[in-house]
């Protein structure tokens, strides 16, 4: 009832009420008596609270150490108060809250069960917007309860969770440290409930990207050894979304803890994600807060830390805590004023105080009123406290909100339309002042089209900021280039867009997003081409013959519908990519290097293609200049983290920018690539003579019937430079894997040097890498190489023995005295003559018993891949065996390549860019010196300036080179000779320059330096590293000699001298390091 009807009464009517709550012998005639005392508050009005002492009464009932009815009544009283009077009552009853917990403690479990279901009442009552107020409470009663009291409060916190979850994230900062404190106490049931209870607070963290480290977060406050390992985790999580001050509220002192700890690793790790952290801080008050503890220990680092590289990363993450707002000097002084605040409003609140309510003063009658009850001065300091917080946080057009913070305490003093006229009247009047102070300005131009999207968000992977606090902004039917370096993070945007990751993105229901990259490996190889896409769960309401026209529209005909997913080429897989992200109807599309392995036509098409959908916003990555240029309406150019916005296309943009000229021309403007020299050839000394060559040969994919590769012939020098072209399909692939040894042709032969290494870059980079995601480039390296030969040649299909050739195996052998042996292994080789002899092993005899037997014995037994498996070993340990794998080395190594050091030591293959994974695989390729480079679309994924660098060190470069690419000026700049591969037949063009003769069999035209190939830095091969017996003897042989020279022999002084110098050599190249020297006679 309002107070304003109230009938007088006296305090008789109470005094039976509160006998019959203190007598009630059993706890349903307590509660039947704390009812009707409920509902007589009801009748009566609230101000009944105040008048007739009602709290007092019940406080002194709950301290009466004498009675336990007492004390169980008393709760159950404050249960019924709750319950009757419903959220009116809260901040009146939010002050005896201690109270209720004390009994937590008390001896009877009836009165402990009985408080615990009061207190649930209570705190039910509080909306979301109280929680502040709320938790400031609880955190007093917290610090200064006993155990039992701490439990329950820590159970409290855990309650505004669900309904609550935005308000307790924004409460982390003060509450966390005081629930952290509670894990250390001394009773285990307090420790658990801190635990449960910082576990349950920190799933309120708006932050995606934290989600899934919230239980090492919280192991990190009770445990503090376990912060190297959450450290781990967190150096290597993709950050997007904005870090906001809940989230630094839980890092922060976890960073605190990291930056102390006295691992290196630990420590670099701590500088590189606070580093990353601080750029996504959009608001520099709340950098400033928070971050300013973290100044003095990254400072600490940067200039005592023992390793120049985590001083280095120390200096640039101290750097960005300083450009942040982050101050040396510790948080600011002044934090907002929340005291004043709340003053400024309970005066407005005061002044908006209906007449019946209030007390006007003579002196200032338009002032602020006195309320005319001290409970409703309660009450309106408690309004007063969550009006604040809506005011700051600026949210004045809920008027829910406003009716559960004002109206709905108001109403039990008025009626309920009279309560949320106040509310109305008070929210309008914070309005108007919000609206004056901030003025909000239109930006879009109507004319420019219908606005997709507007977005403001940032973007990074583990330790690389990729876009700090950037606008996204796209408009329907629009093609967009994104323009940038390799690693720059334009795959990684278009991928977050993909799986809704960014930050104020609209969701797959408002805005239909469909994402077109070369990813398709073949994973249902099975499946025919329609099937295929039949079985995308995403189409499954597209009716089959919907499906085959659109194929036919990529260019699948009915026959080519019917091949298998697996045996298409890297062309037709991108069709088919395409075909499948145009059945989706798109609003957006994002294109991930489309026009990879696509050939002219095809590329043609996809333009005409495109330019068709009016209605259709498209997002392209690419590095094939011709295509953007003559498909894009605007470019959008990564520029210091930014996306810069510019209408027109590629030759707009680059007029406006003529620093971006190297997207058009292959100038290595800013990346150099550096390629080891490749080693020698034993009896080689001739550019031009064959050492890799295909007679006659023919290859069909199993499953088919026509051949991919008919009757094809050719030949490799040291001096070769061939460009492999022609249409997707055509075979061009499928005869470098025969050159390689990928496969085994069915007709012809692959004639090979013996000690030729090839290193082999593929169509798709993940081809080599796919199994070591999880390990850094330079670990990636150093597995690969670290018995001194190359791991992965092993794994080749040419050289897996089929159960034919293992037959063989068990053929014997008939020595000269009539004992029959079985060939087991072979374990070294040397020359002879002009060819070369193998040590075997016998099967069942020990190695005393080994013999040396011709290889063209040992190839016309049969024994071809057991002699072809040893012969890449021993090359490849001839050049990879004389390099050390130090991390140091290989960083440098991949440098040289292009690849960013710190990328190559501390980031794990599986967040590369497409760019940076060729990188790796090309300088993975080049470790062990090969002398022949196959790169198979190198184009696909590498950057102009990358693709630049890459043909300046291509042309420096003294080996054979092999390139199949669709980009026609990158072939035609680098290659004299064309192989023109067209319906699996090959056409010779352009200057061959191969003399064809056999490998070790002719001699040279002339032993002249002009046909002498660049040496190696080594001059000769190393001997093998599995104990050959004899040395390699690389260059015996070559060069004619002369009938009448005659090799003097040494007098014991010269020999005396040849020791000295052997020594002299050891020594110096003990202490300077390098390659090791060779024991020849000259100085």
């Amino acid at each position: 009832m309002s107070p304003v009807a109230m009938p007088d009464t006296s305090a008789s009517s109470f005094a039976p009420l509160f006998e019959g709550l203190r007598t009630a012998p059993t706890a349903p005639d307590a509660k039947a008596a704390a009812d009707r005392l409920a509902r007589e508050i009801s009748k009566l009005g609230p101000q009944s609270i105040e008048e007739f002492d009602v709290l007092k009464t019940l406080n002194n009932f709950a301290t009466n150490k004498k009675s336990g009815y007492e004390r169980e009544s008393a709760a159950i009283a404050y249960q019924s108060l709750a319950n009757v009077l419903g959220a009116p009552v809260a901040p009146i009853l939010l002050p005896s809250l201690p109270i209720l917990f004390d009994l937590y403690m008390d001896k009877g479990e009836v009165v402990r069960a009985a408080a615990a279901t009061a207190v649930k009442s209570i705190l039910k009552l509080f909306p979301p917007e109280s929680t502040r107020v709320v938790f400031r409470n609880l955190e007093t009663i917290l610090e200064n309860g006993k155990w039992k009291t701490k439990v329950g409060v820590l159970d409290a916190f855990r309650t505004f969770v669900a309904p609550a979850r935005d308000a307790v994230a924004a409460e982390l900062g003060a509450t966390l440290p005081k629930v952290e404190a509670a894990m250390h106490d001394t009773k285990q049931e307090v420790s658990s409930a801190a635990i449960k209870c910082a576990t349950s607070l920190c799933t309120t963290l708006a932050n995606p990207d934290l989600v899934p480290h919230i239980p090492v977060l919280v192991k990190c406050m009770s445990d503090p050894d376990s912060v190297p390992a959450c450290i781990k985790a967190l150096s290597s999580t993709t950050f997007v979304a904005e870090v906001t001050a809940p989230a630094l509220a839980v890092l922060v002192p976890l960073m605190l803890r990291a930056l102390n700890d006295r691992s290196m690793e630990v420590q670099r790790r701590t500088v590189v994600v606070i580093d990353n952290l601080v750029k996504l801080v959009r608001d520099p008050k709340v950098a400033a807060t928070y971050l300013s503890p973290l100044v003095d220990g990254v400072q600490k680092i940067a200039t005592g830390a023992a390793f120049p590289e985590v001083r280095a990363f120390g200096e640039t993450a101290l750097k960005t805590l300083l450009k942040s707002g982050a101050s040396t000097s510790g948080p600011p002084t002044t934090h907002r004023d929340i005291d004043g605040e709340i003053a400024e409003v309970l005066a407005t609140l005061k002044t908006f105080l209906p007449q019946e309510l209030a007390i006007v003063s003579a002196k200032s009658p338009n002032g602020p009123k006195s309320p005319k009850y001290a409970i409703l001065g309660t009450s309106l300091a408690f309004q007063a406290s969550l009006v604040t917080d809506l005011v700051f946080l600026r949210n004045l057009k809920d008027t829910k909100a406003w009716d559960r913070c004002v109206g709905q305490y108001m109403s039990v003093w008025l009626d309920q339309s009279q309560g949320a006229a106040f509310a109305e009247a008070v929210r309008t009047h914070y309005l108007a002042i919000d609206q004056a102070k901030y003025a909000v300005a239109s930006t879009h131009n109507s004319e420019e089209g219908e606005l997709l999207c507007d977005t403001l968000f940032s973007l990074a992977y583990g330790a690389l900021l990729l876009l700090s606090h950037t606008t996204l902004r796209l408009i329907r039917g629009r093609r967009y280039g994104i323009l940038g370096t390799n690693g720059s993070g334009k795959s990684t945007l278009l991928r977050q867009l993909r799986d809704g990751k960014v930050e104020n993105f609209p969701p797959q229901d408002q805005l239909r997003c469909v994402m077109v990259e070369h990813s398709l490996q073949g994973e249902d190889g099975t499946l025919s081409v329609l099937d295929f896409i039949m079985a995308d769960k995403g189409l499954a309401n597209v009716p089959r013959s919907k499906i085959r026209d659109q194929l036919i529209e990529v260019g699948f005909d009915d026959e080519r519908q019917s091949d298998m997913v697996g045996g298409l080429s890297g062309g037709w897989k991108m069709k088919l990519e395409l075909a499948r992200a145009m059945l989706y109807n798109a609003d957006l599309l994002l294109l991930d290097e489309p026009t990879n392995h696509l050939d002219r036509n095809s590329v043609k098409w996809l333009e005409d293609y495109l330019k068709a959908q009016t209605n259709v916003t498209c997002l392209i990555v690419s590095h094939d200049s011709g295509f953007l240029d003559n498909i894009t309406t605007d470019i959008i150019h990564y520029e210091t983290k930014k996306l810069v916005y510019y209408p027109g296309n590629l030759s707009t943009f680059v007029a406006e920018h003529p620093e971006a000229k190297s997207y058009y021309t292959l100038a290595a403007t800013s990346v150099r690539f550096s390629f080891p020299s490749p080693g020698s050839l034993m009896g080689v000394r001739s550019n031009t003579r064959a050492i890799l060559k295909l007679s006659g040969c023919t290859f069909t994919y199993p499953g088919r019937t026509v051949p991919s590769l008919h009757n094809v012939s050719c030949a490799l020098s040291l001096s070769s430079r061939v460009g492999v072209v022609g249409p997707n399909g055509a075979g061009k692939s499928t005869l470098i894997k025969l050159l390689t040894g990928e496969t085994v042709p069915q007709e012809g032969t692959v004639y090979k040097h013996p000690a030729l290494r090839v290193g082999y870059v593929s169509q798709h980079a993940t081809h080599h890498i796919e199994r070591h995601l999880e390990k850094t480039p330079i670990g990636y390296i150093q597995w690969r190489f670290q018995d001194g030969h190359d791991r992965e040649l092993l794994e080749k299909a040419t050289r897996t023995l089929t159960p034919e050739e293992k037959k063989v195996l068990d053929q014997e052998w008939v020595g000269k005295d009539g004992s029959k042996r079985k060939l087991e292994m072979i374990m070294g080789r040397q020359k002879l003559k002009k060819s070369l002899q193998y040590e075997v092993k016998w099967r069942n005899l020990d190695h005393k018993y080994n013999t040396w037997v011709a290889r063209d014995d040992l190839i016309n037994k049969g024994f071809t891949k057991l002699v072809q498996q040893f012969d890449d070993l021993e090359s490849s340990r001839e050049g990879a065996g004389s390099r050390d794998t130090s991390a140091h080395l290989v960083r440098k190594h991949l440098e040289d390549i292009g690849l960013d050091g710190d990328i190559a030591q501390y980031n794990e293959i599986s967040g590369l860019s497409g760019g940076q994974k060729i990188k790796l695989v090309i300088a993975a390729c080049l470790w062990n010196n090969p002398q022949i480079c196959v790169l198979d679309e190198p184009s696909n994924f590498l950057d102009r300036e990358a693709l630049g660098g890459l043909a300046v060190a291509i042309k420096e470069w003294t080996g054979a080179v092999v390139i199949i690419s669709h980009n026609h000026e990158f072939v035609s700049s680098l290659c004299p000779e064309i192989w023109n591969v067209d319906d699996g037949r090959m056409i010779h063009q352009g200057k061959t320059a191969v003399i064809e003769d056999a490998f070790l069999d002719a001699k040279s035209p002339k032993g002249s330096g002009t046909n002498t190939p660049v040496r190696s830095r080594l001059q000769t091969p190393i001997g093998s590293a599995a104990g050959t017996p004899v040395g390699s003897g690389a260059e015996d042989g070559g060069v004619p000699r002369s009938g009448l020279s005659k090799k003097k022999k040494p007098t014991r002084n010269m020999m005396k001298a040849q020791e000295e110098r052997r020594r002299l050599r050891k020594l110096r190249w003990l202490s300077d390091g390098g390659p090791k020297p060779e024991d020849t006679d000259s100085d």
